[in-house]
């Protein structure tokens, strides 16, 4: 299951042009230009919610999609879920744009673009070898539109966390891609994408990667290697994919969990990095990759943490933006099993103590959204950079 970022060019985070001879000051301006000629920038009106989510995220085609044990259709399912659950209405989604080639190039190369056109490589990307067996404008419309659609969301969430507060795209996070190659099922590198955005569209000058998916993040971690404006705290299991040695040491902060860390452990050496981060780093956003692969029996992840684990971990990570008044991105990264109990535990978000315990505890997940939700409501809309 494995692709190394070894290859990715960690000194070409965008490349425009192909020439080896433009200078650097000649590829930035090239990336500015791409960024403030963007369309995936828009105002959401304040009826809306920081919640981002389109039915295009969902990957399927003929089933093949199944051979790999990533759910592609977990988002549109945890959206449905919230709807019928009357926490969520439709008309309060925010619908993101696809991303255009420009957009994409802010960060990838031409040549690695012009690659996904090879249904081969595609089906190497995505782990499932039948893919190379359909025609390319097939795996274009089913697979690479889909990511396409969430790179748009994620890059769109940076800009409603600096006016809201917070965001969450209902999908993204797309850790192991760097700007010249793909690998575990992540096509376009999402988070490098929307931190690049972020930079010239937002004047941030400094940015924080919490990354507490099971699996390391090498992608975002080859693609900052040489950047410090970009931290990256970076907590995974080293003994799964991708063992990227290379892209490890380019991680500012890394906290390895072995396989068969507990709750306790985990939560308690969480602490202790975010501390360690805080101290260490003064960031004006922060994007989080909250995958709960780390939950206990996911197949992939190897960890043994407990739903109510997974709701911590994630207020941990809420509180410490709030504390310190930080807009945070959260993008929901890759879960492999247990769908319905990622459902439960993805995105708590700042535990609701009173007002929504009595919530069915069916869906953990709704509880927490609610509580968002309510204070997204136009009577208590959140102001530009507070967290409530």
């Amino acid at each position: 299951m494995a692709t190394s970022a070894a290859t990715c060019s960690r000194t070409s985070l965008v490349s425009g042009s192909s020439s080896s001879s433009s200078s650097s000051s000649e590829v930035e301006t090239l990336r500015i230009k791409r960024v403030l000629s963007t369309k995936l920038y828009f105002d959401v009106p304040l009826s809306k919610v920081p919640l981002i989510y389109s039915s295009s995220y969902d990957i399927a085609f003929f089933g093949i999609e199944k051979l790999h044990p990533f759910d592609s259709s977990k988002w549109g399912r945890i959206c449905q879920f919230l709807i019928k659950d009357g926490v969520l209405e439709r008309k309060w989604i925010v619908e993101p744009l696809e991303a255009s080639k420009d957009d994409l190039l802010v960060v990838h190369s031409e040549a690695y673009l012009k690659s996904l056109k090879s249904s081969l490589k595609v089906s190497i990307i995505m782990e499932v070898p039948p893919v190379a067996l359909l025609p390319n404008c097939v795996v274009q419309q089913k697979a690479l539109y889909p990511f396409r659609k969430q790179v748009g969301g994620t890059i769109l969430a940076a800009k409603l966390a600096k006016e809201r507060g917070w965001a969450i795209n209902v999908g993204g996070g797309f850790h192991h891609c760097c700007a010249e190659k793909g690998g575990g099922f992540c096509a376009y590198a999402d988070i490098s994408i929307c931190i690049h955005f972020a930079f010239i569209q937002l004047n941030i000058s400094r940015v924080m990667i919490i990354d507490l998916d099971a699996h390391q993040g090498n992608g975002h971690e080859m693609d900052f290697s040489k950047d410090g404006r970009v931290y990256i705290l970076d907590v995974y299991n080293p003994e799964i994919y991708p063992h990227d040695l290379e892209a490890r040491n380019y991680i500012d902060q890394k906290v390895e969990v072995v396989t068969g860390t507990t709750t306790d452990v985990y939560l308690e050496r969480l602490d202790k990095a975010l501390k360690v981060a805080g101290s260490m780093f003064d960031p004006e956003l922060v994007v989080y990759n909250a995958g709960t692969d780390i939950l206990d029996g996911d197949p992939l992840g190897g960890l043994k943490v407990s739903p109510d684990g997974v709701i911590s971990r994630d207020e941990k990570v809420f509180r410490f933006a709030k504390d310190k008044k930080i807009p945070l991105v959260m993008v929901t990264s890759g879960k492999c099993a247990q769908l319905e109990l990622v459902f439960m535990c993805q995105a708590a978000l700042l535990r609701a103590e009173s007002r929504f315990t009595t919530r069915k505890r069916i869906c953990l997940f709704c509880r927490f959204v609610d509580w968002l939700l309510y204070l997204s409501k136009p009577r208590v809309l959140m102001l530009s950079g507070s967290m409530g």
